[in-house]
C-alpha cells in the first residue's frame, strides 16, 4: 500500500517542480531585483517561512551548500519581501501553467485540483516545517493553481520525511546528492554538483566517504552506484513512502487512483512542453 506514495509522487513532481525552470518565474523574480539564479531559487521557495536567515534554508533544503544559501540569504529579503516573492511566484506558476497547457479548463485539471486538494488536507505540520509554511498559506482561487499548490504541499510534506530518512541513513546533504546522481536517474553528476554549488573537492570528498562505506565504486566519472547503495536508497524510499502515507489514506484508494492518472495525463502535458530541460538529467 505504501508504494501508492511514491507512485503519487511521481506523477505529480513536475506539477510543482516546473517553476524552477519556468522562464516566467526568472523573469519574475528578476523583476523584484533578485539575482538570477541561485538567489531567485532560495528566495522563492523560502519565502513562505518569512524572511528567515540562512540556516533553515540550508537545513530544510538539505543538499544544497550552506555557503551558497548564505551568499543569497539573507539578502533577499532587504531587495524583496517574502510577500512579494510568493506574488511573483504565483503569478509565475499562473503564466507558465496557462503556457504549457493551454486550456487551464480542463475537466482533468479540475478533477485532479479537487483530489489533490483532499489529500493535501490530510497532512499534518508536526515535524514538516518546509511542508507547515507553505500549509500556512491562502489557497488560489483557480482549479489550476490549487492544483499546482496542492502538489506543492504534497511535495514538501514528502520532502520533509524524505530528510528524516537521510538522517536517518546517515547521510549528509552532500552525500545524498552524489549517491542519488549516481544512480542515473536524477541530475546528472556535472549539474548536480553546479546547481546546488558544491565546490569540486567537497563533491570528491562526499565521493570517497560514500566509497568507504561501499555505497558507490568507481572514481570521478567512472563512479557509479554499488548493489548495497542501492539496496539503502530503496531503504530510504520505502521509509519516506511509509512517512508519506497520510494525505493518501486520507483520500483513500481509489479516489488516489484517480489522482495519479489525472495527474500523470497534465505531467505528460507539461513534460511535452519543456517543463524540466532533458539536458540536465541521466549520466555525464
Amino acid at each position: 500500500m505504501t508504494k501508492i506514495a511514491r507512485q503519487a509522487k511521481n506523477a505529480l513532481e513536475i506539477i510543482h517542480s516546473m517553476i524552477y525552470f519556468a522562464p516566467e518565474a526568472a523573469d519574475g523574480f528578476a523583476a523584484l531585483g533578485l539575482e538570477r539564479g541561485r538567489m531567485s531559487y532560495y528566495a522563492g521557495r523560502a519565502a513562505a517561512m518569512g524572511p528567515v536567515g540562512p540556516g533553515p534554508v540550508a537545513a530544510t533544503f538539505y543538499n544544497f551548500n550552506p555557503e551558497s544559501v548564505a551568499a543569497s540569504i539573507p539578502r533577499a529579503w532587504s531587495i524583496a519581501s517574502p510577500s512579494a516573492v510568493l506574488d511573483a511566484r504565483l503569478r509565475a506558476a499562473d503564466a507558465a501553467l496557462r503556457r504549457m497547457l493551454g486550456d487551464v479548463s480542463s475537466a482533468a485539471i479540475a478533477e485532479a485540483a479537487e483530489l489533490a486538494r483532499e489529500a493535501s488536507q490530510g497532512c499534518t505540520p508536526e515535524g514538516k516545517p518546509l511542508y507547515a509554511a507553505h500549509a500556512d498559506l491562502d489557497w488560489p482561487d483557480e482549479p489550476h493553481l490549487q492544483l499546482w499548490h496542492a502538489a506543492t504541499l504534497l511535495r514538501e510534506f514528502r520532502g520533509d520525511a524524505h530528510i528524516a530518512a537521510l538522517q536517518r541513513a546517515e547521510l549528509s546533504g552532500v552525500q545524498a546528492l552524489v549517491l542519488h546522481s549516481s544512480t542515473g536517474e536524477g541530475f546528472k553528476p556535472s549539474a548536480a554538483r553546479e546547481l546546488r554549488e558544491w565546490s569540486e573537492s567537497q563533491w570528491a570528498q562526499a565521493e570517497q566517504e560514500l566509497r568507504e562505506r561501499g555505497l558507490i565504486s568507481g572514481e570521478g566519472k567512472t563512479s557509479e552506484i554499488s548493489e548495497a547503495g542501492n539496496a539503502l536508497r530503496e531503504e530510504i524510499e520505502a521509509e519516506t513512502d511509509a512517512m508519506s502515507m497520510a494525505p493518501w489514506r486520507a483520500l483513500g484508494e481509489a479516489k488516489t487512483e484517480a489522482l495519479i492518472d489525472n495527474g500523470r495525463q497534465v505531467s505528460r502535458t507539461l513534460l511535452k512542453a519543456g517543463a524540466a530541460p532533458r539536458d540536465l538529467f541521466g549520466r555525464d
